[in-house]
């Protein structure tokens, strides 16, 4: 798969971890990541991202703010939200981004990783919808 990701997470080690099993399971993917979502989202017009993995909850720019000022600029790129909120207030809100195509709780397994990715890439990052896990 020759796609361009970034991980947006406070977490060093959830980055890592997720680099991993991205590098793991697919080749040519070019994966950028960044602890200061302030800093990704400065980067995004240069990087633009085929797929973002973001988390919400972050200290200054949180997920939110991000995808906020993602909608609000005209960016498209699709959103896949990791975090560790179970709220359905959550996955609710992410339902009013239109980029968001899915939301699942940390951490993902390889499984799950290595299924959505195949979806993405099998939509041809379409606009379709992906189902959050429980």
């Amino acid at each position: 798969m020759d796609a361009t990701i970034m991980l947006v997470d406070d977490s060093a080690i959830c980055n890592l971890m997720m680099k991993k099993v991205l590098s793991r399971l697919f080749d040519n993917l070019k994966i950028h990541d960044f602890t200061d979502p302030e800093v990704a989202y400065s980067e995004l017009p240069t990087i633009n991202p085929s797929l973002i993995f973001l988390d919400l909850n972050m200290p200054e720019l949180d997920g939110w703010g991000f995808l906020k000022q993602m909608q609000e600029s005209g960016q498209k790129n699709r959103v896949i939200i990791l975090t560790s909120s179970t709220s359905t207030l959550d996955q609710a809100r992410c339902a009013s981004f239109s980029n968001v195509i899915a939301y699942h709780t940390k951490p993902l397994t390889q499984a799950l990783v290595n299924s959505l990715m195949q979806t993405f890439q099998t939509e041809s990052f379409s606009a379709g919808r992906l189902p959050a896990t429980p």
